[in-house]
């Protein structure tokens, strides 16, 4: 068994079902990243794994036991919020020991403890001011100090940077994974980012509608996504789908055939007629021959830029690095490796092979 099992919970709220049968280990020292839209159920999920609110169905094991109705305090746990939730009348040693002071832990272990982990966040400089006198990223990590002072079982993280501005949340990402480095603490972590789920995870939990869609490691979910949802999801821009069919020789969109791998054309006969042919924006490329089409748009980002060309087949992003010298307007065409194609079913949207 593992540090925390979720088996089969469910939720619902009258007639609405929120949670629809969720089932997860997560390993010891596991960091597991629960990751979707708005109102999949990633946050309920977090809360009845903390205690703070109950499933309808299912239970939750940590560390073996069994914890399902059991209190927040009883769980070994320790959370780290969006809203940092400190203490404003109590200095950043105050706030970080004062979990511990309610649990009656001796002064010195508390001041240990304190040491311990201000070195850990490089903050021993801050232990004597107030919340109101730091910045957002200071105050986010005191309020990750208080629960590594806990030394728990399981740290559970609910978007834990969706307040700071871009630049911060790049440094506390960064800090997060050297913490967990350094800590090895099982750590169940929900954001609605995708970057932070795939620079951060161990295993990403991709979840849709109160369902797991697909369970496995970062580049598992990127290279092989379970499902459509997954693939569009997953990286930005977004996959292009291209609505296709089966063909004589394999597969066709608008009478022009698309090129298939190996397992693509082994796993076709597992397929309806009708298909989605899948290609990341990284995958395509300008070249002298290939898809023909027009530079619709051009968004240059610095390092790399979007191009988005009107096809045959549909509006095609393309993510090329450096500049793109074309003009919008203008005739080009497009190329990829059909190792670089995925194929799903358009009626159950599963990935063929």
């Amino acid at each position: 068994m593992g540090a925390l099992s979720i088996r089969n919970v469910t939720r619902s709220y009258g007639s609405v079902q929120i949670l629809k049968g969720i089932d997860i280990e997560v390993d010891a020292g596991e960091f597991l990243i629960l990751v979707g839209a708005s109102g999949c159920g990633k946050s309920t999920l977090l809360n009845i794994i903390a205690g703070l609110d109950v499933p309808t169905g299912g239970s939750i094991h940590i560390a073996g036991r069994e914890v399902t109705h059991a209190l927040p305090k009883d769980r070994d746990i320790a959370m780290v919020f969006q809203s940092y939730a400190l203490y404003p009348n109590m200095n950043v040693a105050q706030n970080i020991s004062f979990g511990l002071e309610m649990r009656n832990v001796p002064k010195a272990e508390r001041d240990t403890a304190v040491a311990r982990v201000a070195k850990m966040l490089q903050i021993e400089h801050l232990l004597d001011r107030k919340p109101g006198q730091l910045s957002g990223g200071q105050r986010q990590r005191v309020a990750m100090g208080r629960a590594l002072a806990r030394n728990p079982t399981l740290f559970l993280f609910d978007e834990p940077l969706s307040n700071l501005d871009a630049k911060l949340r790049v440094e506390m990402r960064a800090e997060i994974k050297r913490l967990h480095s350094l800590a090895q603490v099982t750590t169940v972590y929900v954001t609605h980012d995708q970057v932070e789920a795939m620079t951060l995870g161990d295993r990403i939990a991709v979840m849709k509608e109160g369902r797991v869609e697909q369970l496995g490691s970062p580049d598992d979910i990127y290279s092989r996504p379970a499902t459509r949802f997954v693939a569009e999801f997953i990286g930005s821009p977004a996959m292009n789908m291209v609505a296709a069919q089966r063909a004589a020789n394999g597969v066709a969109a608008q009478g022009i055939e698309l090129a298939l791998n190996e397992r693509q054309r082994a796993a076709l006969g597992s397929a309806g007629s009708a298909l989605l042919y899948g290609l990341r924006p990284e995958a395509l490329s300008f070249a002298d021959s290939g898809l023909a089409g027009t530079l619709a748009m051009i968004e240059p980002t610095g390092p790399e830029t979007y191009a988005m060309v009107e096809t045959a087949v549909g509006k095609l992003v393309a993510r090329v690095p450096g500049k793109v010298h074309q003009r919008v307007g203008d005739s080009v065409a497009l190329r990829w490796s059909a190792e670089e194609s995925h194929l799903f079913d358009a009626k159950t949207e599963q990935r063929v092979a």
